[in-house]
């Protein structure tokens, strides 16, 4: 391999993908975490890889089996890329299985919680076991024999499988045989002691004798492999995207293997069968000690356990909606009164949005209601409104996104219940996925048409509403109205708006406006603070660095990927970059260009600083102009640039390391303080 650059300009997105699942790892790792949120942020950290593998590293894969030629911005090619991911995760299986090993099951034991094996059952749980097993578990298994007559079988994405040897009584021939642990079922099967499990694969195990009556089982190996799940539609204007992406869903099932993952105890023989029919290589496996499937344990977090888990939140309804809701007065009126800006999860989502969508719905003003859909909950009050509203005789458009990686079926089906209700539903423009989050209502007021409308940085989702930190706006503001009916217009039909009052709308018009908004600030006293969740847009970390070395002072808040090197003498020694993991996922993109000396401009919505945001994502950016929301803005970043207990700091070395403060301060407590003084402020 050619040497790397020693301080590269640019770093590798997906190692800086693995350095913040590594601090979700951590968060597992660390004494102040409460006990079952420990196991939380280790099932989050597997389910998190699993996603990489399906999607980054299987491109890669795709990469080198295709001989693309050509290095990241780092100076890497994809196959140096992919023995940098394998080193480090690697590392990373070995923390996991010795966090889990050593310092979560013993503190599970103690709380009496956790996993038993059967050498820990008396003969009373063992016959229930049995009996679970006979009735439920049994009638659903399919023994699947490797032999000239019977293939190697297709082994499903992320599916759990035990690998057994067998023997023939008579014929003392060796067979192999493989079983999947059906995914229908519970993980773990519960005993009778709350709190105690048994991992289903073990309850299979023990009992594969009845599996495979008149056979020898010498021994059994639990494996899991990962395929790959990224895909691309061929569109064109004649197509049925629906049909395809139906059609695509089908074949990400017999994707390529890319990953596959076994315990300490496989033999080599095994192994070797493993890897061949799966046609990976060595550095393709990957060795977990004890659960295989980490990510299944999350459900311990569901238990009612509240002393090990976070103190309960329970979120305030903002100070300007509260009152009028209960109080059944006119939502629309309080957005007239001035624009609203809420801040999830500590201002309620079901207060805010959901009441807005259900208050359109049913008010007899409002015309119309349209909205992009992009990921959504199984059982959405907001899509229920929307068919409510339809029904009622209103103009509902819903724009439902449909390659949504990894939420495409629930995409589908809403849209098919959606049309079924008379809701009329468009899937977007060709070659560009819909990834901003909007609505606009219309409404008939003394003889005029109002807008309304709501800007986020989240999905309409209720459920990770909960645990995603987000912001959304509230306004009447007629250009920002006017902006939306034509991007609407724009992504039902075949309208082409050339500018834009107000919004900033991908793929034409954030790049160029973020580049000159960066490019203001270039000069001593210039000012940039920005939040997003991955920063990797060559063009706008090239831009940030000259900023820098024209003296401006730069701080960037990025949960995720940064491929931007802070603190470099000569090159960014003026930005610092930090990275907060937490309780809540912080989600929000705003963006700040300016000090309280200039006229500061300030954006917020759903485009990070990625290339597919700025070129191939439509992502909608408003600004927002109302000086209390501007300094509600300025205390969020005031709070997350403090923190010292969350934060994560990215180093001139391109290393993360934790901050270690001694005033103790938590950004998400902090901002659940202010949320709630501002409620009860108002009462």
């Amino acid at each position: 391999m050619p040497p790397l650059e020693t301080s590269p300009r640019v770093l590798n997105r997906e190692l800086s993908w693995l350095d913040f699942n590594s601090r979700v790892l951590a968060l597992s790792e660390q004494e102040e975490v409460p006990l079952l949120e420990k196991v939380r942020f280790l099932s989050i950290w597997a389910s998190n890889l699993d996603e990489f593998f399906q999607v980054r590293v299987a491109g890669l894969k795709e990469q080198v089996a295709h001989g693309v030629v050509g290095t990241t911005p780092d100076g890497r090619t994809a196959r140096q890329t992919l023995a940098a991911i394998s080193a480090e995760t690697t590392e990373q299986y070995l923390r996991a299985s010795k966090t889990y090993r050593d310092l979560l099951q013993p503190a599970l034991a103690e709380a009496g919680i956790g996993l038993k094996t059967y050498a820990d059952l008396d003969d009373e749980e063992v016959s229930r076991l049995q009996e679970y097993f006979h009735d439920t578990v049994f009638p659903v298994l399919t023994p699947l024999a490797v032999d000239p007559a019977h293939p190697f079988p297709h082994i499903s994405s992320l599916s759990l499988n035990l690998a057994i040897q067998v023997q023939e009584k008579r014929s003392k021939v060796l067979r192999f045989a493989r079983v999947k642990i059906p995914p229908i079922l519970p993980a773990f099967a519960p005993l009778s002691q709350p709190g105690w499990f048994v991992p289903l694969d073990e309850v299979i195990a023990t009992h594969l004798d009845q599996l495979f009556p008149g056979m020898r089982i010498l021994d059994y190996y639990p494996f899991r492999v990962t395929r790959n799940a990224d895909f691309e539609l061929e569109e064109d204007e004649g197509g049925d995207l629906l049909a395809a992406v139906e059609s695509e869903l089908t074949r990400r099932r017999f994707g390529r293997a890319v990953r596959l993952e076994v315990t300490g105890s496989m033999t080599a023989e095994v192994l070797d069968l493993l890897t061949r029919e799966l046609q990976i290589t060595e550095s393709d496996v990957f060795v977990m000690d004890g659960v295989l499937n980490l990510a299944d344990l999350g459900f311990l977090a569901t238990l009612p356990r509240p002393e090990l888990l976070y103190p309960p939140w329970t979120w305030v309804t903002h100070p300007r909606l509260a009152g009028r809701i209960s109080e059944q007065l006119d939502f629309f009126e309080a957005i007239r009164e001035g624009d609203i800006l809420v801040h999830h999860p500590y201002e309620s989502f079901a207060t805010s949005v959901e009441e807005f969508i259900a208050q359109a719905a049913a008010d007899p003003d409002v015309l119309a209601i349209k909205q992009t859909l992009y990921r959504t909950s199984s059982d959405s009050v907001i899509m229920n409104a929307l068919m409510e509203a339809a029904e009622r005789g209103k103009q509902v458009v819903a724009l439902v996104e449909l390659k949504a990686r990894f939420d495409e079926d629930r995409n589908i089906t809403w849209a098919q219940r959606l049309e079924e209700t008379g809701v009329h539903v468009v899937y977007g423009v060709v070659g560009l996925k819909t990834h901003t989050k909007i609505t606009l209502v219309v409404r008939q007021e003394e003889g005029m048409i109002r807008r309304y409308s709501h800007v986020g940085t989240g999905n309409y989702n209720e459920q990770t509403a909960r645990i995603y930190e987000d912001l959304g706006l509230f306004t009447c503001d007629q250009e920002v109205g006017a902006d939306l009916s034509f991007l609407f217009n724009f992504l039902t039909g075949y309208s082409r708006h050339p500018n834009y009052r107000k919004l900033l709308v991908s793929p034409v018009f954030t790049r160029p406006r973020f580049l000159q908004l960066i490019a203001s600030q270039a000069r001593p006293g210039g000012q940039i603070t920005m939040k997003m969740n991955s920063l990797l847009d060559k063009a706008m970390i090239e831009a940030l660095y000259e900023a820098s070395n024209a003296g401006a002072r730069i701080d960037l808040v990025v949960r995720g990927i940064c491929c931007l090197v802070p603190g470099v003498p000569g090159m960014s020694e003026n930005i610092r970059v930090r990275s907060l993991v937490g309780r809540y996922l912080e989600h929000s993109r705003v963006y700040r260009f300016g000090n309280r000396e200039d006229r500061v401009v300030y954006y917020m919505g759903s485009a990070d600083m990625m290339p597919r945001n700025l070129d191939s994502r439509v992502e909608v950016m408003v600004p927002v102009e109302d000086p209390d929301l501007r300094f509600r803005i300025d205390e969020m970043f005031e709070v997350l640039l403090a923190d010292d207990t969350l934060a994560w700091i990215l180093g001139p070395d391109a290393k993360w390391t934790k901050v270690e403060g001694s005033r103790g301060r938590v950004a998400h407590l902090e901002l659940q303080t202010l949320a709630e003084a501002r409620a009860y402020a108002r009462l």
